[in-house]
């Protein structure tokens, strides 16, 4: 098992670039199911997640070249099997994202249930309802087992506006008889991406950005050459990194527009930064005062669907409020076991009352000391890192494969920036 080492208490500077969104490469990889023709995918991270979806095109019979430093061609001609190997499978929640593809190019798809994080409980039932509502039969036995001889359009209200559920439903419907309109559709940034790169490939979708997307469907998709977004999830944890340990820092290859929910939130603790182009700049003389809502009230900093505060950022924005005086409520509406992580944050000496599994407030700023932790996620590990740069003295954290599965390189990253970590392998 591998495990960060941080010695605390220096803060950051210097320039980084932003890597490719990993939320929006993994639909896309899926997504190159649906043509025989070549894709290249370009701006993708050189991450865990990414690697294993990788392995599951290959799985299918798909040729993959890597051509340069996160751009890859891939092309698949005739699908070998219809089944998402079962090692595969759990080791990421996005396996789920074959589905769709697998049965607009087969009509037939076996998924076993897939892993992921553990942050509460992550239904699926979305992705049924959308794809029965297209055709498909779902039966559950071990394994989720669709089947469909022939997909057509319908008109979808999704029960929830889940990103892995409107991308399956999407990517279904662009090779569906008909027209489809998918209501309540999620708009994040990385499902326009995954919309674009379709549009690039021949697919007739309208709508892209909104909560209401309508696709007619075509016969047949071709190749296309596709740039992912940046990572606006890895942007947020870095501006998060940058205030708390008090630090400049300029983040190049940044989309300002999918960060002005973050920039909302962050303001609230008295955080902001500047842009020119795509280059971001955070200066190191930030304010770091909760401001107060009128009348002198405690803000709220709550997570919603897009175009609200993005969920995977609620773990980085509480560890920064640690640093920041005065009090916030910090409230995760989307997943029961999120804010769990905070009894690690609570052991270091911050200041937490979780009021629930969803409410924590937060009263700041307090001196962290350095511990030994275990990521139990993507997010909640790399708020432990922000939160261990922050402290007074050495922590370690362990189980960062966890982390690594979202950051690309982080430690050696993170390293240039003039933090003190040191990744271990095999402690």
């Amino acid at each position: 098992m591998n495990e960060y080492l941080i010695e605390g208490g220096y803060p950051v500077g210097g320039t980084i670039r932003a890597s490719g969104n990993k939320n929006a490469a993994l639909p896309c990889i899926a997504a190159t199911l649906l043509t025989d023709e070549p894709v290249v995918l370009r701006n993708i991270p050189d991450i865990e997640d990414v690697q294993v979806m990788l392995d599951v095109y290959r799985s299918f019979g798909g040729a993959v070249e890597k051509l340069e430093p996160n751009a890859y061609r891939m092309v698949l001609g005739n699908i070998r099997q219809s089944e998402v190997p079962e090692d595969y499978a759990r080791k990421i929640r996005a396996s789920i994202l074959f589905a769709g593809p697998l049965l607009a190019r087969t009509a037939k798809a076996v998924l076993p249930p897939p892993g992921g994080d553990v942050i509460g409980r992550r239904r699926l039932d979305t992705h049924f309802l959308a794809l029965t509502e297209l055709g498909a039969q779902v039966e559950i036995n071990g394994a989720f087992i669709f089947s469909a001889p022939a997909l057509t359009g319908a008109d979808i209200f999704l029960d929830e506006a889940s990103v892995t559920a409107t991308e399956n439903a999407v990517m279904a419907a662009v090779l569906a008889k008909g027209q489809t309109i998918l209501t309540n559709a999620a708009s994040e940034p990385h499902v326009q991406d995954l919309c674009r790169m379709l549009v690039a490939m021949g697919a007739r979708i309208d709508g892209i950005g909104s909560n209401i997307l309508t696709i007619n469907g075509v016969e047949k998709l071709g190749g296309c050459d596709f740039k992912i977004g940046a990572d606006f999830m890895e942007v947020g944890s870095f501006l998060g990194l940058a205030a708390a340990t008090r630090g400049e820092l300029i983040i190049e290859e940044t989309r300002p527009m999918d960060l002005r929910p973050a920039k909302v939130a962050f303001s609230k603790l008295g955080i902001t930064w500047e842009h020119e182009g795509s280059t971001l700049r955070v200066a190191k003389d930030q304010q770091l005062k909760v401001n107060c809502d009128i009348g002198g009230m405690i803000p709220k900093i709550d997570d919603a669907p897009w175009p609200g505060f993005p969920p995977d950022l609620t773990s980085i924005i509480t560890v920064v409020a640690t640093q920041v005086e005065g009090t916030v409520l910090v409230h995760e509406k989307m997943f029961e076991s999120r804010m769990f992580f905070v009894d690690k944050l609570i052991g270091m000496g911050a200041r937490i009352v979780l009021c629930d599994p969803h409410r924590a407030v937060v009263s700041g700023p307090t001196k962290l000391t350095g511990t030994e932790l275990t990521s139990p996620d993507v997010r909640a590990g790399m708020a432990m890192v922000i939160a261990a740069m922050a402290a007074e003295g050495k922590s370690v954290i362990r189980n960062v494969y966890q982390i690594e599965r979202g950051y690309e390189n982080l430690a050696a990253r993170l390293s240039s920036l003039g933090a003190r970590i040191q990744r271990r392998d095999d402690c």
